[in-house]
């Protein structure tokens, strides 16, 4: 009795991984639902009274100063090698890389540039928002803080909103937002939320950024990952101008190749030498001479009879046998006859 063998986890994957690829057309592109307006209005909304609360250097920059005096790298330093590993998270470079690697791999299976596409629209928006609210506060951060009790606001820092909290809720989030399914996008949704908040933390800890600065990182990673259906129009633009510009490319290279047709294999034939010419030359006068040669000859030059390699004794074309005895031969060759 035959019983198939039954398949592992490792063997569906594998499985899925040799499947030709496909153009994911079946895959929905977020849009710009009522849900997510709400859920934008109220993150921008967060973000405003973040620095507002800043600004007017309210309870949120008293606590700020509790926690940096509190300094928890001292009070926990057995967890320090860690956190300076965990923060790495968030940096632009490395996480940029990790991600940009698996997104690209998933645009040549698919046939598609969207996730790669999507990513860099997202990081262009961060680089610029974040950017240009790190510049414009101009905030310092906690080991170069000048007055206690003070906001900070002004003096030519640039750790207000955090960058490190930022990228990761953006870099990791957009994981999520490029998910195929629900189940992989609620997954997802949660790890990149516990992977920005880990590194935001880890900030606190270090002394790095003042907690307000990790909070509007939040909110700014945030605003970007929600706001991106409305880029979805230029993302798909930008990838069919791509597309086009490779197929011309492609129709110019081999404009500029000689067309050869297809199904006609060009034969090449061995150059010629001296001899070569010298019979060639010798085979045409010979069939000038000759309009048709006998039908017994071989093609090719005229050998005489004698040069001929004889078949069988007397012309016959029968193999030669050792007990038969050739016509015309005399009587005392001839077999004896035995009589009984």
């Amino acid at each position: 009795m035959r019983t198939e063998r039954n398949l592992t986890r490792l063997d569906r994957v594998f499985a899925r991984l040799d499947r030709e690829p496909e153009r994911p057309a079946h895959i929905d592109v977020p849009r710009m639902s009522r849900h997510r307006v709400a859920l934008l209005t109220g993150t921008l909304a967060f973000y405003l009274a973040i620095v507002w609360a800043v600004v007017t250097t309210s309870w949120l920059v008293r606590f700020d100063w509790q926690v940096m005096f509190f300094r928890p790298y001292q009070q926990w330093q057995g967890i320090h090698w860690f956190v300076d590993y965990y923060v790495v998270l968030g940096q632009r470079g490395p996480t940029a890389v990790m991600v940009a690697a698996w997104l690209g791999w998933r645009s040549w299976r698919q046939h598609t540039l969207r996730p790669l596409l999507t990513l860099g629209v997202s990081l262009l928006l961060l680089n610029i928002t974040v950017g240009a609210a790190k510049i414009g506060m101009g905030r310092l951060g906690p080991h170069y803080a000048t007055t206690i009790g003070s906001n900070e606001m002004g003096l030519g820092g640039d750790i207000f909103p955090s960058g490190h909290t930022a990228n990761a809720v953006v870099t990791w989030g957009i994981l999520a937002y490029l998910a195929s399914t629900p189940r992989a996008r609620r997954w997802l949704s949660a790890l990149s939320a516990v992977t920005a908040l880990g590194v935001g933390l880890a900030t606190v800890y270090l002394g790095t950024h003042w907690l307000s600065d990790v909070l509007l990182g939040w909110a700014a990673g945030l605003l970007i990952l929600l706001a991106l259906p409305w880029c979805e129009p230029f993302i798909a633009s930008a990838e069919v101008w791509l597309f086009d510009l490779r197929d011309r490319w492609r129709a110019r290279k081999g404009a500029t190749a000689p067309a050869t047709p297809v199904g006609s294999p060009v034969l090449l034939k061995p150059r010629a030498t001296a001899q070569d010419e010298a019979a060639a030359r010798e085979t045409v006068g010979s069939a000038a001479r000759s309009a048709r040669a006998p039908v017994y000859l071989a093609p090719g030059p005229h050998t005489a009879r004698s040069e001929r390699t004889p078949v069988t004794p007397v012309g016959s074309r029968r193999p030669p046998h050792s007990d038969r005895v050739p016509r015309g031969a005399g009587a005392s060759t001839a077999r004896p006859l035995t009589g009984g």
